[in-house]
């Protein structure tokens, strides 16, 4: 297992698929804060819950100058569905089925759930500075206030 890109280490630039058939990487957003959101999958309770928290505070996102990217390895029509169903405003990202920026990022990982191991995303969301370099992680992220302490944090980066 490769070493996990940490704080002070340059955003791998992973092409990821947009809903739309685009497609998007981290070097995109040169020059301006960026936060990307990493969830395990569409539609499921946390990460639904996550998607709106963002989507909630996207005009202040907005107002202070950051870029939102919520990422899965779900595909662009399930993002689209997705989007659709809960009227999410953050943007999302397919992340390539392998060697993509999870996997870049070591938050490809195996999980365990009643015995059963599967890979799964951790969910981890990362801070993105101006100069494409991490500025904050969270790791193993618990939903409940973390769209807001993300806001916070890159508001004062």
């Amino acid at each position: 297992m490769s070493e996990r890109v940490d704080v002070g280490d340059k955003m791998p630039d992973v092409a990821m698929e947009t809903p739309d058939g685009g497609s998007v990487k981290a070097s995109d957003f040169a020059g301006q804060k960026l936060v990307l959101f990493f969830y395990p999958k569409d539609d499921t309770p946390g990460c639904t819950t996550e998607n709106k928290d963002f989507t909630a505070l996207k005009g202040d996102f907005d107002a202070a100058g950051v870029a939102l990217l919520g990422v899965s390895k779900d595909p662009p029509a399930k993002h689209q569905k997705f989007a659709a169903k809960h009227d999410l405003a953050a943007p999302l990202a397919s992340d390539p089925v392998e060697n993509g920026l999870a996997d870049a990022l070591g938050i490809w990982v195996e999980k365990n759930m009643y015995g059963r191991k599967y890979m799964g995303m951790e969910r981890t969301t990362y801070l993105v500075g101006p100069d494409g370099k991490i500025a904050q992680v969270w790791r193993k992220v618990k939903v409940k206030g973390h769209a807001q302490a993300v806001l916070e944090a890159a508001k004062a980066l």
